[in-house]
């Protein structure tokens, strides 16, 4: 029998499973992941299959979150953007400056306008002078021209600049997306270059994992839209892997549970991803998908991407009150978990004046060379203390202040985490999971406690309670997802936009829950009372005019490691039908195997001029004197392209399909009056196993 592996590498945990031939989980097992060598807890995970197995594996697909993790958290490696024939509101439009600050942004002129034409020669003496000053402090180069879709030249040519000067990778914006939109093409292109390095890390961890057990099978890896790719096309456009592990968790959770219709909630430690799925398969975002605060030109699940998890920092952020992440820390339970000695310092702080230090503990995230470089004497020193395990960091602030202020340079910089108070911790508290250490979770309860009301102001908890901290932040993660939901739902229905949709789904929210607190009264009195008419009467009274219903024929299925701690009051709260199918928590590795290599290209061609028909290609715009023509060439090009691409992915036996979306009018006087049009090839085959052999059909 031959076996697939797959694998998901979370902020938290890395999961791994086999299935066999008839696509059944034959074995499952967790390991912590570990940032600072991903290879660790990837062999944590892979050493407790059966080895025998192991040895009978035929394919091996990766999925992960640490790409949405990257982008929810704002975190990545320093990239340098440059930006052709971009003008300065384009600029603000994109949202670099918030992502990279000012130092990673170069404008150059140069671009092109919408038929493919040059606005403005490249300034090569500037390019080459930008390329010298970043070369050697950033990890990778994005570019993007103004119109690139239409005309790559100036693309192209810088790339090449960039290539002839340095060795580190460069992302070209025309190479990720096909549509207008300049300033969400260059952030697109940004992301990308700010995950080659840790998609890159994570993939030879992998390898490196995989030939040390002798699995010889093909690696591919997770799309944002499920498909799947091999390493090489990952390693080129990592960007298409932000939803990977959504994506993965969406095709685990409806093999898991065999449902076809469904609302899908994900929870993983840094994010939780919602997912409507209709006929088997979850809607497609072309337009790209909303991850944290930021929409990429991403063909992927279109997923709703919280930075919640069961990391997620509790804290007070402005006038919102208690509030959960997005910032990712590590749980106090966690950390008692594998540094026991830190319970003396959490002991000595419950009984301590309040103050923001305690229960801060650094350690080290993960090496980034392009990072480490730039690191000042402080920062470096800072780097090799936290090599020797947790630093306290209300001792750091009182014995060695240039140590503490160093530590939280190299927090910001993505090169270190602190320890917090998370919802992991009081499911801990409250005895829904037991996984980590339960008394640095109660102790970390406490002190929490304090520090919010004697700090803030938040909270009546009595000295010493840590029940009633731990049931307040799970009732808030419990509201957050519920929130969450009634916003994919509102939007779902397309009556509403994210923004419109957040808004009406608080009140929503706050509406769904109260109500579901009266019931749960008026069924209590109503037990008490037993059948006494009075009690169904005061019942009927306060019962509220309207009520909030999900569709009874879309149940919710709810996957992840902390699921079974928050989905039943979540969906007892909004009245949904919920189903935690068997392997729940390593859904996301069980879809890892499940999709098919698919590749798509779009080319667009336009009619600027009556019987003018004008296809733009890689190559630049080719003009055709009829229509038909015109959609012939687009059709040779792009299928070719899509069949090149899935052969390159690592797919067997493609089949390549063509689709064409019109933009045309209908008038009294001048007839069928074309505009533009988008022709898409779409190339499928299965995953390349052990021992298959590439092939390809067109129909």
């Amino acid at each position: 029998m031959a076996y697939s592996l797959g694998i998901d590498t979370g902020g938290t945990f890395t999961d791994a499973v086999l299935l066999n031939d008839r696509k059944q989980v034959v074995a499952s097992a967790k390991s912590l992941t570990t940032r600072f060598d991903l290879a660790q807890g990837i062999a944590g995970a892979l050493d407790q299959l059966p080895q025998e197995w192991l040895a009978l594996v035929t394919l091996v697909s990766l999925s992960t979150t640490l790409t949405t993790n990257s982008v929810v958290e704002g975190r990545g490696s320093p990239v340098c953007v440059l930006l052709a024939g971009y003008d300065a509101l384009q600029v603000k439009s994109s949202g670099l400056v918030d992502l990279l600050g000012n130092e990673g942004i170069v404008c150059l002129s140069g671009g092109h306008d919408a038929g493919g034409i040059a606005t403005e020669a490249l300034d090569e003496a500037a390019a080459r002078a930008a390329i010298t000053q970043h070369m050697g402090r950033v990890s990778a180069f994005a570019i993007s021209a103004t119109f690139g879709v239409r005309n790559p030249a100036h693309e192209l040519q810088l790339r090449a600049w960039v290539q002839d000067m340095c060795d580190v990778p460069v992302t070209c914006g025309h190479e990720l997306a096909s549509s207008l939109g300049a300033p969400r093409r260059a952030l697109t292109a940004a992301l990308n270059a700010r995950m080659i390095f840790h998609v890159k890390a994570l993939i030879e961890s992998v390898q490196r994992t995989l030939a040390a057990r002798a699995i010889d099978a093909p690696l591919m890896v997770v799309q944002g839209d499920g498909s799947l790719i091999n390493v090489a096309s990952a390693l080129r456009r990592p960007v298409n892997t932000v939803l990977s592990g959504p994506a993965a968790s969406v095709l685990g959770a409806c093999a898991l549970s065999g449902l076809q219709n469904a609302v899908v909630a994900d929870m993983g430690g840094t994010t939780t991803d919602i997912a409507v799925v209709r006929n088997g398969l979850p809607e497609l975002s072309f337009d790209g998908a909303l991850v944290g605060n930021w929409r990429p030109m991403v063909e992927a699940v279109k997923v709703y991407a919280v930075g919640l998890g069961g990391d997620s920092e509790v804290r007070l952020h402005g006038g919102e009150g208690l509030t959960i992440g997005p910032r990712r820390v590590v749980p106090m339970s966690l950390l008692a978990h594998q540094h026991p000695q830190i319970l003396a310092a959490l002991e000595r702080q419950q009984h301590e004046t309040p103050h923001a230090s305690q229960m801060r503990f650094a350690q080290r995230l993960h090496a980034d060379a392009a990072l480490l470089s730039r690191l000042n004497d402080d920062e470096l020193f800072a780097w090799e203390t936290l090599a020797k395990g947790p630093v306290d960091l209300e001792r750091a602030n009182m014995e060695n202040r240039a140590l503490a202020r160093a530590i939280a340079r190299l927090e910001r910089k993505g090169l270190a985490i602190y320890s917090g108070f998370t919802p992991s911790d009081a499911a801990h508290v409250l005895g829904l999971s037991s996984h980590w250490n339960a008394a640095g979770a109660t102790l970390a309860a406490r002190i929490w406690a304090r520090q919010m009301r004697h700090m803030y102001g938040l909270g009546t908890w009595k000295q010493g309670d840590a029940l009633g901290p731990a049931q307040d932040v799970v009732a808030k993660v419990v509201d957050t997802i519920c929130q969450k939901l009634i916003e994919a739902g509102l939007n779902d229905a397309g009556q509403m936009n994210e923004s419109s949709a957040g808004k009406v789904a608080a009140l929503l929210t706050t509406m769904a829950l109260a109500g579901d607190k009266l019931a749960q009264a008026n069924t209590q009195a109503q037990t008490a009372d037993g059948a006494d008419p009075a009690a169904t009467d005061r019942a009927a009274a306060q019962a509220p005019v309207f009520q909030l219903q999900f569709s009874p024929t879309m149940p919710l299925v709810g996957v992840g490691a902390p699921a079974a701690s928050y989905y039943p009051a979540v969906a007892r709260g909004l009245g949904v039908a919920l189903q935690l199918p068997q392997h729940a928590e390593v859904a996301n590795a069980v879809g890892a195997v499940l999709g098919q290599v698919s590749q798509r290209v779009h080319i667009t061609l336009t009619q600027p001029a009556r019987g003018v028909f004008k296809v733009f290609t890689a190559q630049g715009p080719v003009d055709f004197g009829d229509l038909a023509s015109a959609v012939a060439h687009a059709q040779q090009l792009a299928g070719a392209q899509a069949n090149q691409r899935a052969l390159d992915a690592g797919a067997d036996g493609v089949v390549v399909a063509f689709s064409q979306r019109d933009n045309s009018v209908d008038n009294d006087i001048d007839g069928n009056v074309f505009f533009e049009a988008v022709v898409t090839a779409t190339a499928s085959g299965a995953p390349m196993r052990k021992a298959g052999k590439p092939g390809s059909r067109k129909t």
